[in-house]
This record gives C-alpha cells, structure tokens and sequence, in this order.
C-alpha cells in the first residue's frame, strides 16, 4: 500500500513538470531575488524581536552619562596678563642750578601739590631781595609824598611823575628777584607719596636731573595688551574682571582705554581700566583681567571636548527615548565661540535635550544606550 502512494506521487510530479514546460533562467532567478528580500525582511523582525524579549540583551546597550541642557548666561571674554600702573608717577627735578642746603622729605611720606621738597642754595639772592626791600620802601614814601602834594597841585608833575616809575621799577626788581628765588626751592607737582629721595644736602643738582619720585597710590590703572585679533570686539565700557596675583583679591571694572595703534613686535593694543580707590593695589602689581565684550543671556553651551568632528560636521550625540528603550541620536550642530571650556551651540540643539557626556566616543547613531 505505502509503495503504491509512493509511485503515484512520483508519477504525479513527473506528470506535473511535464505539463508546465521549460522555465527561463531570467524568469527563476527574479524568483529567487524576491524570495530571498522577503527573508531577508523576516530575518531581521526577528532578530529585533529576540534582541527585545531576552533579559540578556540589556547587556548589549552600552552605558552612558548625560545631563538635560537648559539656557544660560555664556560670555565672550579674552584674558590675559596685566600690571598696576601710577597715572599720576613723576620724577621732580630742579628748576635752577646749585648747591643743596636742606632736604625736607624721607621716603613715605605724604606730601601736597606744590610742597616744598629741599631747596637749594639761595644766600645771595636772599641778601638782594632784603637790599631791595629796604630800597622800595623808601620810593614808595617819597612816591605817597609826592602824589598827595600832587592832589594838592604843589610841586611839579615831573616830580610826581619820576617818584611814581622810581617806586614801580623797583617793585618789577623786586618780583624778578623774588621768582628766581622761587626756582631755588624744588616743589611736588602732585599730591602723593614719596617713594624716593634722590638728593642729598651738599650735593649739587641742576635742572634735569632727579630730586625725587612722587607717586599718587590712590589713582592706579590697569595696564594690559591685548592681541589685535580682539581689536573689533574689545571697546570702552567693557566690563572687566581683575584678579591681582600677589594679594589674591579682584575687582570689577570697565574699559576706559583702547589703544588705536598695534605694537609692530607684539601685535597688540594698549588697554587702561581704572582702579577704584578702596582697591588695595600698587604700582607694580601684575594681575589677570579678563575683559567681557559680549554676552548671551539664554545662550546653550555644552563642554568643548563633547563637539565632534566627523566628515567635516561638527556633532554631539543626545539620549533619546523611544517607546521603552533610550537610544542615541546624533545631531549636527553650529558652534558661535568657545571660552572657558565650553562652547555656545547656535543650532542643532534645543533647551531640554539630553546630551551625553561620558561614553560618547565611539557611538553610532541608533545604538541603545543605559544610564
């Protein structure tokens, strides 16, 4: 019974084929291609069904650390290297030849504008001025004598008149006298401290060569150069930050200079910012400023070193959920400038994305992911 089904259904194969004809080779192998795209499809259904059933493919995401960005404050800023300087720092000196006899200064000590710092040598320009003291105050009696006698119409005017340049020549004498008298004292042209004394009495000065240093502690500046690559951003009203390195203690404050020449060696430009007088400074000090010429008030920004360069786009990957399973994104983003660290992000990125910042390196866009 078994073999007679079994040679029936040969016979019908047989029977079969024979009726169907010949089949182009063209014609099978379309056939095949369809049949195997199908389980191609199929393949990989299942696959994903198995990666999702099975507890053990958990262990296939790879671990990751991310953080929401939200917006902020992000500043565009150049720091650099500066130091305390006196806006108010000279050197007095004489204003006429001679021997110094008195010297009425010590180093430290706070003196005014127009104090008198030693004084050279005068003798003989004192004794003329007594001389012609004595000497005036003669022509001038004889001058009030002749000028009521005048008012009276007795004597005559050439009397009157020869008692009146008499008495007025001397007094022009007298004032001469009492200006070269005056070069022989050497004064402070500022109100100030003096930081040091460079005469001695018995030693001869003359006009141009160093008495003292007067330094005003209560006007200070600071002084930075800043590279040219700045010279369009950084401006007057900047705000700027000073840390001094000595005392440890800062201030703020605001550009009140900008040098519109660029040193030819350094490449850079002169920048003041006044110091407040409540600072605790002085001249000499270095300091780091760092000078803010702009700001982004709800700017995202995220670490430099999470932008990545690939195929000459800039990315950064995000943690995104869909349905049950978190899996990364990459975006394509645009980077204004980076400071500090971080980088301000103009595009690519909205407030609420979760970026990844450990375990980025090596993502691929899709990959499951676990925090």
């Amino acid at each position: 019974m078994k073999r007679s089904t079994y040679l029936l259904s040969v016979l019908s194969i047989f029977l079969i084929l024979s009726c169907s004809g010949p089949v182009s080779k063209e014609a099978e192998l379309e056939k095949l291609k369809k049949q195997h795209a199908e389980l191609t499809d199929k393949i990989k259904v299942l696959e994903k069904e198995i990666r999702t059933s099975r507890p053990e493919s958990a262990s296939k995401t790879k671990m990751i650390v991310s953080e929401v960005i939200q917006p902020g404050l992000f500043e565009y800023f150049v720091e650099t290297q500066a130091g305390i300087e006196a806006e108010e720092n000279i050197i007095v000196s004489a204003k006429s030849p001679g021997v110094v006899v008195q010297v009425f200064v010590r180093e430290g000590q706070v003196v005014k504008a127009g104090e008198v710092l030693a004084q050279i040598d005068n003798s003989i320009t004192v004794k003329a001025i007594e001389e012609l003291q004595g000497s005036l105050d003669l022509a001038r009696t004889v001058f009030e004598r002749q000028k009521s006698l005048w008012d009276q119409k007795i004597g005559t005017e050439i009397q009157f008149l020869t008692a009146k340049n008499n008495k007025e020549s001397l007094e022009r004498r007298l004032a001469t006298l009492k200006e070269q008298d005056e070069l022989s004292r050497i004064r402070s042209g500022i109100s100030g401290t003096v930081d040091d004394v460079m005469v001695k009495v018995g030693e001869t000065t003359s006009p141009g060569m160093p008495a003292a240093r007067i330094v005003n502690t209560r006007k200070l500046k600071v002084n930075a150069n800043i590279s040219e690559a700045y010279i369009n951003h950084v401006a007057v009203g900047n705000v700027v930050n000073v840390q001094f390195n000595e005392v440890g203690n800062s201030f703020s404050g605001k550009v009140s200079f900008t040098g519109k020449n660029i040193n030819p060696l350094s490449r850079s430009f002169g920048v003041e910012v006044p110091v407040p007088a409540e600072v605790e400074a002085r001249p000499g000090m270095s300091a780091r400023v760092k000078i803010i010429f702009k700001k982004v008030p709800e700017a995202l920004s995220v670490p430099v070193n999470l932008v990545q360069n690939l195929n000459g786009e800039k990315i950064i990957f995000i943690a995104v959920q869909e349905g049950e399973k978190w899996v990364a994104r990459k975006r394509t983003v645009s980077i204004g400038g980076t400071y500090a660290g971080r980088s301000e992000v103009t595009a690519g990125l909205s407030s609420g994305d979760r970026i990844i910042t450990v375990g980025y390196q090596g993502l691929n866009d899709g990959e499951l992911v676990n925090f």
